[in-house]
């Protein structure tokens, strides 16, 4: 059924506005001069399109601190939303932070998030969709959303925790958002609207942050919408949303929630900034199924004059959203998927890139108290050593932290060169644009243990790849049985536990690729060997040989999985776009009858 509203008339002009709206830290309705909701002809703010010039700016008016009941209050002033979102120093990290809502809704129900391009209909400039289908926000939710530091997030899981994601990403994407959000809480149906616009406090002169809102209530008896709040607030705040957002009728407001369904939110960011060279920074026409980084992409080379480094998913993630969004998440609901331009991102193991894999667990300590545990899958690149890549991916909270992050620098670099790693610790805590870690001792020790993991790999490994081995495997030493025993339980105490790769087949379902048997060499004839070490050196040598073939017992049934795995995702898309099809064509169909109905009427 179409949703009707219940109207009344309202006034469209700003001239009579007695009421700002909401503001983001006072709950009452603090009163603003009418003048000043409307650009001003004497000194209007010169809004600068490119991001890190756009807090430059002087409205010319003179602050007075305000008091109410003899008390002072704090007022925020518009330039905080930009000088907020200048944590953000790359797009993709605000995009990525306005995402992480949508995969926190997941326990509320929701099975996808679209990221897409959509035109401003007042200008017919580009805008940035973000939409989801989760459990949708009430007034109250979206005034903590657009507020700063209020946050409901209680699951432990949840990736989000300071309550100011929403306000720093939209803003470092463009001046301004509109939201939509349609909820049902206890057992009422509500829709809200809410802008927070860079360009209107500016261009107004506003010594303070006014957001305006509205919200309507489902009534069943009448089954209308109708607004639940005072005519005159409604009016007041109506007339800031059709002035400042992108559309210019209530009706073209409201046919924002067609999309939307029963529950969920929508999130439109217009007025896009642009970079230095005047471009928008987010480039929607080089690929129509991906958002790039302007001039970021490929730096001007052609594909045929790229290295294979260059195409590298370590190189490509920095300018092109899809492959920022095929790893950003360590694991994904079968049930949820990311949309992007019209097309499903496919997930991206990062672990499965890796050859010569191996496990190694690490557990930190503070103050001689252990924080846990992470098991690290280290390994070569499949295109090693052909690429100049390394680093570890570290998650947190099964969100993409550092990609790629190169702990071995300088001169020291060649003995991590495509050796690769991914782990995820929860134990140290990202900076708020969660794009880096605060830099905390347990932090330092994690870097430290990560380099050094890097070299004992490359020096027992690299072997393997081409170059020259420093480290051999060793040979049966001159000492007793029990003096080499003690050696190694000392060894084990003080180093790391690598663990044994059949109980991590079972926990993370990955193959582990053992030395081949055959490349175990005798120790040479002028090594002197007792008939104790040689009866233990054929016991390893059978061991060896069983594991082996159990391993390659074990990756066959794995290509097999994958290959099951991988027709099964090409089958699930393919109805995935069939069911998208019909969307279209039913929504069509609705609106042709509804069409048909009026006519008859």
């Amino acid at each position: 059924m179409q949703p009707e509203y219940q109207t009344s008339s309202r006034r469209q002009d700003v001239e009579s506005i007695g009421h700002s709206g909401t503001t983001l830290l006072e709950k009452e309705h603090s009163p603003v001069d009418a003048s000043s909701l409307s650009m001003s002809p004497i000194c209007p703010a010169p809004l600068c399109r490119q991001f890190w010039k756009a807090g430059n700016y002087d409205s010319g008016l003179i602050y007075k601190s305000s008091s109410k009941n003899g008390t002072s209050f704090l007022r925020v002033h518009p330039k905080f939303l930009h000088s907020n979102a200048t944590s953000h120093k790359w797009a993709f990290g605000a995009i990525a932070e306005l995402l992480d809502n949508a995969v926190d809704e997941i326990q509320n129900g929701a099975t996808y998030a679209i990221i897409d391009k959509m035109l401003n209909p007042k200008y017919g400039t580009s805008a940035l969709l973000i939409q989801d289908d989760g459990g949708g926000m009430d007034l109250e939710a979206m005034r903590c959303c657009l507020s700063f530091g209020f946050s409901d997030k209680k699951s432990k899981s949840a990736i989000g925790q300071y309550g100011n994601g929403f306000k720093t990403s939209s803003m470092r994407l463009g001046a301004d958002v509109v939201v939509f959000s349609r909820c049902m809480k206890n057992r009422k149906l509500t829709q809200s609207v809410g802008l927070l616009s860079f360009t209107f406090l500016t261009r107004a002169g506003l010594d303070r942050i006014v957001v305006p809102m509205i919200e309507y209530e489902f009534m069943s008896a009448t089954s209308k919408w109708t607004s639940i709040c005072s005519e005159q607030h409604f009016v007041n705040n109506l007339s800031l949303l059709l002035q400042w957002s992108p559309f210019s009728t209530e009706e073209e407001l409201l046919k924002q929630f067609d999309s939307i369904g029963d529950h969920g939110t929508k999130i439109v960011i217009y007025n896009l900034w642009l970079n230095d060279e005047g471009k928008m920074e987010l480039d929607f026409y080089s690929d129509p199924e991906d958002i790039r980084i302007s001039c970021d992409a490929e730096s001007g080379k052609s594909c045929s004059r790229m290295s294979v480094s260059d195409l590298h998913l370590a190189n490509t993630l920095r300018y092109s959203l899809r492959a920022y969004l095929s790893i950003l998440y360590l694991r994904i609901p079968e049930n949820f998927c990311i949309w992007l331009c019209g097309q499903i991102v496919e997930y991206h193991n990062i672990a499965n890139d890796l050859k010569y894999r191996e496990f190694i667990l690490y557990k930190p300590q503070n103050g001689g108290c252990e924080e846990g545990s992470v098991i690290t899958s280290i390994g070569f690149l499949k295109e090693a050593p052909l690429v100049n890549i390394h680093g570890f991916n570290v998650y947190h909270k099964n969100r993409l932290i550092l990609p790629f992050w190169s702990v071995v620098v300088g001169f020291s670099v060649n003995r991590s060169r495509g050796v690769v790693g991914v782990l995820e610790a929860n134990f140290i805590k990202p900076t708020h644009n969660k794009q880096d870690f605060e830099k905390t001792p347990l932090f330092h020790k994690l870097e430290h243990r990560l380099k050094e993991m890097t070299w004992e790999y490359w020096d027992h490994h690299c072997g393997l790849i081409g170059y020259h081995a420093t480290k051999q495997l060793r040979a049966p030493s001159q000492d007793s049985p029990q003096s080499r025993k003690k050696h190694a339980t000392a060894k084990r105490k003080n180093c790391d536990h690598q663990i044994e790769p059949e109980i991590l087949k079972q926990k993370a379902g990955l193959s582990v690729n053992l030395p081949d048997p055959e490349s175990i060499q005798n120790p040479p004839a002028t090594t002197i060997t007792s008939p104790l070490e040689d009866q233990e050196m054929v016991l390893l040598l059978k061991e060896n040989k069983r594991l082996h073939a159990r391993c390659l017992e074990i990756e066959k049934k794995e290509e097999e999985f994958n290959a099951k795995v991988t027709l099964l995702r090409k089958e699930l898309k393919e109805e995935q776009r069939k069911y998208a099809r019909l969307l279209v064509q039913s929504a069509v169909l609705e609106n042709s009858k509804r069409e048909h109905t009026v006519i008859i009427v």
